[in-house]
């Protein structure tokens, strides 16, 4: 049975300190047993940090990227032996931000989503299409393209370790977001996706979250749909009150 699960993504945001101002608030205002499955993704020099401030605690620690090797000479690059070595056991891959900024491709996205599943991490599967896609009505291909040529290689058993985030990247800090209609509608063409390339079974289990502007004042009327698990925070988890208000925002 799939999970409700709301992930907060820092992004480059916080320094040490402002991280742990924002760790030492989450827990002073998180309920003890809160009604989804709770992630937040500082950055990389922050993890360790934060993975020891949240022992104890109902929150879960990933990063926001990783590379496909081992080791190497890949300069700035972070293994996931690396976060594993911190403690890190999910990680998020695809984000818009890094196919559209720093020209991450499909390709090099296969290869990092079978380096986390080799080390048995979980991951979170970013991938949406952009405005023009959405105005030519072109979005189904490119949601369908990413994830046939990301992700679907992988086979039955890893999916236990998979979480799908479609963002639709014009609702990314742009305080668009996506009406509650269209993100059900994407949702269930993306568990129909699932469903024929990997069984019923598997499509029922995957959670979908929705990553695009979700905010305290929208989340309950988008978590509501049916096949809408959750969400990819960004803007909204940097602020504690208004992240564990999301996280709370299931019926």
């Amino acid at each position: 049975m799939r999970k409700n699960i709301v992930a907060g993504n820092w992004k480059m945001n916080n320094d040490l300190a402002e991280t742990q101002e924002l760790i030492g608030d989450l827990k002073l205002q998180l309920v003890k047993e809160p009604t989804a499955e709770v992630y937040v993704a500082p950055s990389f020099v922050n993890l360790y940090n934060t993975f020891q401030s949240l022992k104890g605690t109902a929150i879960k620690v990933a990063a926001q990227n990783m590379h496909f090797a081992e080791n190497g000479a890949y300069t700035g690059e972070v293994s996931g032996k690396m976060l594993q070595s911190v403690g890190v056991q999910t990680v998020i891959l695809g984000h818009s931000e890094r196919r559209a900024l720093f020209n991450e491709t499909d390709e090099m996205l296969s290869k990092k989503v079978n380096a986390a599943l080799m080390h048995e991490m979980k991951v979170i599967f970013c991938f949406g299409e952009e405005l023009k896609d959405r105005k030519s009505e072109g979005h189904f291909e490119v949601v369908k393209s990413q994830l046939e040529n990301g992700i679907f290689h992988i086979d039955r058993a890893a999916w236990k370790n998979v979480i799908l985030a479609y963002e639709p990247v014009w609702a990314i800090g742009t305080g668009e977001t996506a009406s509650p209609e269209q993100a059900q509608e994407m949702h269930e063409f993306i568990r129909g996706l699932v469903s024929d390339k990997f069984g019923e079974e598997i499509a029922e289990d995957v959670s979908i979250l929705y990553g695009g502007s979700v905010k305290p004042d929208n989340a309950r009327e988008i978590f509501a749909k049916a096949d809408v698990d959750g969400g990819l925070i960004g803007g909204a988890s940097l602020k504690a009150i208004d992240f564990l208000t999301i996280v709370n925002s299931f019926d």
